[in-house]
């Protein structure tokens, strides 16, 4: 982890393409039953007549949208996307959903996706929940198993043709934590410290980029004694895109430059590796134990085009430099340099 006088502003392909999930991807999914039938589709959501601005308790403009439909689609919509939820959560069972209404259809500006967020209301007790409906794009569908495969937590979502259907991940925005948590003084900060490097280190090695602090979450645990802290990515459309190494490492964004002197003057480097150490093995041993979901994937990442050719030659040289390796320069696809990075991990683990 670099020192703050090292920081750097990095630089986001503002708009990255989207690239379509082919067939080959598509029977991964439906081995491992991530797709379904929907009744309603991300293009149908997009035919809405008007929009009003959603705004957050300070009056500042969220990105998001409310989406107004005409009210002789309105019925079909709503008992559609109670049924999408019902797949999502309870693998189809409509009974659940009798009680369920929809009281909200978002539809964001920002972003490379374009998401439509939907807020659904249990009748009974008020309680709520948010799934989302978003374009069927590869990248981030890799970026959602690897997610599932690789790290601590477990993701909920399914395919239909182009649509993508997402479970809301719960949490606190990496910004407004930065912003209004971080000085809490219930809050032990060597833990809030620990886990960014951590967080850092998984983005790292299964080239995850743009965290920056409004694509992940704070997921925040009372433990018996202190708080515990998770940060979960939430925003998965820039796995293995970009060229450059720094922009899979979240210490590199200006958006995060609190954590990193945070953990710089918490942490000392020893205690630091240590942590990083840490957290590769963790990603070794769960590489190991899904093998053959995980190369399965990866054989299919391998044949795809999810980014450019350029971008994929520079990401080469980069980690070659950075791994002292020069197996790095064969590669061809993200996906050969993602198996290359994991590779490297299992033969740490193989030589202790």
């Amino acid at each position: 982890m670099k020192k703050p006088a090292d920081y750097r502003q990095q630089i986001i392909t503002k708009k990255k393409k989207i690239f379509p999930v082919n067939e080959e991807l598509r029977e991964y999914l439906v081995q491992n039953r991530r797709e379904s039938n929907i009744p309603v589709s991300y293009d149908d959501l997009k035919h809405f007549e008007g929009s009003i601005p959603v705004r957050d308790k300070k009056g500042a403009d969220t990105l998001w949208e409310v989406a107004l439909y005409p009210q002789t689609d309105l019925t079909n919509i709503h008992e559609g996307l109670k049924r999408i939820y019902s797949i999502l959560r309870t693998g189809g069972d409509s009974s659940v959903h009798k009680h369920l209404t929809i009281d909200r259809i978002d539809y964001c500006t920002f972003g490379n996706s374009n998401p439509f967020r939907i807020k659904i209301v249990n009748n009974f007790n008020d309680n709520y929940d948010y799934f989302y409906i978003k374009q069927a794009d590869a990248s981030r569908v890799y970026g959602l198993e690897l997610e599932h495969i690789l790290s601590p937590n477990r993701i909920n979502y399914f395919i239909d043709k182009h649509t993508l259907v997402e479970e809301h991940i719960a949490g606190i925005p990496g910004d407004q934590f930065i912003r209004y948590y971080i000085n809490n003084q219930e809050f032990n900060k060597v833990r809030i410290a620990k886990e960014f490097v951590k967080f850092n280190e998984r983005c790292f090695v299964r080239l995850l980029g743009d965290m920056r602090s409004y694509n992940y979450v704070f997921d925040i645990t009372p433990d018996f004694e202190e708080v515990q802290f998770r940060i979960r990515a939430i925003d998965f459309d820039q796995q293995s895109y970009e060229g450059k190494k720094t922009l899979y490492l979240p210490q590199f964004f200006k958006e995060n430059r609190v954590l990193v002197e945070l953990s710089l003057r918490l942490l000392t480097s020893e205690t630091i590796q240590q942590y990083q150490k840490e957290e590769r093995t963790l990603i070794a041993r769960r590489s190991i134990s899904s093998h053959f979901r995980l190369h399965h994937l990866v054989d299919v990442m391998d044949r795809d085009t999810i980014s450019l050719t350029g971008k994929v030659k520079q990401l080469c040289v980069e980690l070659s430099a950075h791994y002292k390796n020069d197996t790095f320069l064969d590669c061809t696809s993200m996906g050969e340099i993602v198996r290359n990075s994991l590779r490297i991990l299992e033969e740490e683990i193989a030589d202790e």
